[in-house]
């Protein structure tokens, strides 16, 4: 059996050595060095080969990639590179990273044309000037072939290791069984779904209710498909720290039915998480964790590959030993592990690690998506960028001297903008040439200025520097998928002040920059208690248009959940303070039929207060908590620990917010939901603009930006009462278009949903 690694990977396995160090990054984007590289064999003759598909192989190993460009008439093979800044300042080891790659192109090249001699050359092509920089070595194919077979030599050993653990983990998945002694109801359905997408490899939506075990119904049947549909990665993606608890429990649960499956369990977590030293920048002269980074790279990997299952604890702790930097450890071991557990930007973004390693290594890989209603705000926050003016001011005033020129240029192409605008908010067709072409200065300036830093630059440069780039980025893929905004705070101005405001390229489809990603994957499974309707979301996720929908069965009985709908009562804007009175007495009166725990849901902090506040003059003796804005992690642990088998009150949160999904309170915990809102988005200038480009695009202007994610979140609300099948418990649909059919046909259909009428002014008085 033969071990295949793509030129690039056995480069950076062999050839990396000495320090960390992102001080000189390639700074291009994604865009413009396809760009730079198209320029640079444009340039050559017509004979000049592009893209030239090379292979070899050493003992049980292949070698495989894309040499940049081969002039057959100079002999010349060329690995191009583009940059930015001041190419001297190039840390050695990358540069010989970079001749390590091109000596081994060298030789499949040689191998391939029967050559005895090639000139290989570097090619560093500057973004910004557009010049090229070429550096040239000779060789003989007889040296490349020594160089060649002396790296495969050195990744040899780890190859036949990563064969052997490849072969024993698909041994032991064909045989594994699933964990539990039965499934729950849907949940074998649900199972044999995902098995079946990853049979036909396809991409594939299910809608599963809350509490029937999705998270081990999909990544069991997507192990036992590994080994049958040769995948070389499962990846789960979550868009909540509470989804990757879920995953590791039900990895748990594999592992203690299956002790002997070699599996190897991976956790990414963001930098700003995983950096032992914040304070200090990524290279050798300032943090120790990177000084030879690459040097003690090799022992950490050994020790971390011990360990079945790396969650970020197992890890920092093996990086410390090591003294090796936690985070970018973790992004070495996503080479090596089999089932890595992440958010999913690691995928999606524009700028995704997990994504970037697939297409190097070209694995075949499955995909899971937790609480994938989630994706779409995900997605479009991804390609979503925003500059402030005040931020440019205040650098204008206080920033470095060779920043202050484009700086200005960019203040003056905005106040253009804004002497334009008639209102506060305004969404224009194009993106204004000058105002990019300054920011691309301002950048280039920025990213000399920290080539040559030997310290940490000041927070609010870097931050600029950064949203700077991802605006770059968003303009040059400009269309019809995005907006472009501008939003100016009106009112008066103290003397010497600038009006605040700030531009943003806002995504509205994200589609054309992650349907694409979904396509790359042998099967991409989204999952969800609330995944609908599936047009919705073939067309703003890029789905293919064949993409199945599944609704799984519930396992849950009308019987267990009381549906009330309340339509004498509207939460509509206007009417908000007319409903406070009836809506706080019809949720006192069912705390008084039935003490214990309740979860009332509002559309606002505004309305919840308001809410709060009269319930608590008019009931006194109820126990009320009410969710704070912004509230720490801390305090929202505390708030659920309010809810106990024991105890009694009526949380009062925010639908949408951070007790709406992903809040377990089985049994006593929880016995009833009021949900005093049908969940739309804000009515504002910028849905309102959203709302008419979804409508162009999609003829559902309307249903696509406010009333799918509203009943979205009113579900996933629901979802919190019922979680086992031994729970009971009542739920209040507080508004009178929860009557409607529309919305009621995209309620689950386990729900016996049935108007219910009282004497609201009686009760009142009663109490």
């Amino acid at each position: 059996m033969q071990y295949s690694v793509a030129v690039r990977a056995l480069c950076e396995f062999v050839a990396k050595q000495g320090d960390l160090d992102l001080r000189f990054t390639p700074s291009p984007t994604a865009l413009e060095g396809i760009h730079g590289h198209g320029i640079v064999t444009a340039r050559r003759k017509s004979t000049y080969q592009r893209e030239v598909l090379l292979e070899g192989a050493y003992e049980h190993l292949r070698v495989r990639g894309r040499a940049d460009g081969f002039d057959p008439e100079l002999n010349r093979l060329e690995e191009i590179k583009t940059y930015r800044g001041d190419l001297s300042l190039m840390p050695a080891n990358h540069r010989y990273l970079h001749w390590a790659q091109a000596k081994i192109y060298g030789w499949l090249l040689c191998q391939k044309l029967a050559l005895d001699e090639i000139e290989l050359a570097l090619v560093y092509f500057d973004i910004s000037s557009q010049k090229e920089t070429i550096l040239l070595e000779h060789y003989t194919s007889q040296v490349l072939k020594e160089y060649f077979e002396h790296q495969c030599s050195l990744f040899l050993k780890w190859a036949r290791q990563e064969l052997a653990h490849r072969e024993n983990r698909q041994l032991h998945l064909e045989s594994l069984v699933f964990p539990h002694a039965s499934f729950r109801t849907g949940q074998r359905d649900l199972a044999e779904s995902v098995y079946k997408a990853a049979h036909v490899g396809c991409s594939l939506m299910v809608q599963a209710p809350t509490g029937i075990g999705k998270t081990i119904g999909t990544l069991f049947p997507l192990l036992k498909a590994m080994p049958r549909q040769g995948l070389d990665k499962i990846f789960f993606l979550t868009a909540k720290s509470s989804g990757r608890q879920l995953a590791f429990s039900a990895v748990d649960v594999i592992n203690q039915v299956s002790p002997d499956l070699p599996l190897r369990i991976l956790e990414l977590k963001a930098r700003e998480k995983a950096c032992e030293h914040l304070d200090k920048a990524c290279h050798g002269e300032s943090c120790p964790l990177a000084k030879g980074f690459y040097d003690r790279l090799p022992k950490a990997r050994h020790a971390a590959l011990k360990k079945r299952v790396l969650d970020h604890d197992s890890l920092r702790a093996i990086a410390l030993e090591w003294q090796v930097c936690p985070y970018y450890l973790s992004q070495e071991m996503a080479r090596w592990c089999d089932v890595i557990i992440g958010d999913y930007n690691y995928y999606f973004d524009s700028s995704a690690m997990l994504f970037a390693l697939k297409e190097q290594s070209q694995w075949r890989v499955g995909i899971l998506m937790d609480e994938a209603h989630n994706l779409l705000e995900r997605a479009r926050g991804m390609y979503t960028a925003s500059l402030d003016r005040f931020v440019v001011a205040s650098l204008c005033r206080n920033g470095p001297a060779l920043l202050k020129k484009p700086l200005r240029s960019i203040n003056r192409c905005w106040s253009g903008l804004i002497k334009e605008q008639a209102s506060e908010y305004q969404a224009y067709e194009e993106i204004p040439a000058k105002l990019l072409s300054a920011l691309q200065k301002a950048v280039s300036v920025i990213n000399d200025l920290l080539n040559e830093a030997r310290s940490p630059i000041d927070i609010t440069l870097q931050r600029f520097y950064f949203d700077a780039i991802q605006f770059i980025r968003m303009a040059e893929s400009f269309s019809k998928h995005s907006l472009f905004e501008l939003v100016r705070q009106d009112g008066p101005l103290r003397k010497g002040t600038m009006q605040r405001s700030v531009v943003t390229i806002r995504n509205v489809v994200p589609a054309p920059f992650i349907g694409p990603r979904f396509g790359a994957a042998h099967a991409a499974i989204l999952f969800s208690a609330t995944l609908g309707p599936a047009q919705f979301l073939r067309d703003t996720l890029g789905l293919a248009s064949g993409t199945p929908w599944v609704n799984v069965k519930s396992p849950f009985t009308a019987e267990q959940l009381s549906v009330r709908l309340v339509d004498s009562i509207s939460t509509r804007y206007q009417h908000r303070e007319q409903s406070l009175q009836p809506m706080t007495a019809l949720m006192a009166w069912q705390y008084r039929q039935k003490p214990g725990n309740y979860l009332a849901f509002f559309s606002s902090f505004d309305y919840l207060d308001k809410a709060a506040s009269l319930f608590s003059i008019l009931f006194p003796d109820i126990p009320l908590w009410s969710q704070a804005r912004k509230m720490s992690e801390e305090n929202k642990v505390q708030f659920l620990q309010r809810f106990t088998n024991t105890s009694s009150g009526i949380g009062f949160v925010v639908l949408g917010g951070s007790f709406g999904e992903g809040v377990d309170l089985p049994g006593q915990r929880l016995i009833g939901a009021f949900i005093a809102t049908l969940g739309l988005p804000q009515l504002n200038p910028v849905n309102e603009q959203i709302k008419t480009r979804l409508g162009r695009l999609f003829g559902a202007g309307y249903d696509y930006t406010y009333f799918y994610p509203g009943i979205q979140k009113v579900i996933q609300a629901a979802g919190r009462v019922i979680r086992t099948t031994s729970d009971n418990g009542v739920l209040y649909l507080i508004d009178d278009r929860f009557a409607q059919p529309k919305v009621r046909q995209l309620l689950p259909e386990w729900w016996d949903a049935k108007p219910f009428h009282w004497p609201i002014q009686t009760v009142a008085e009663n109490e």
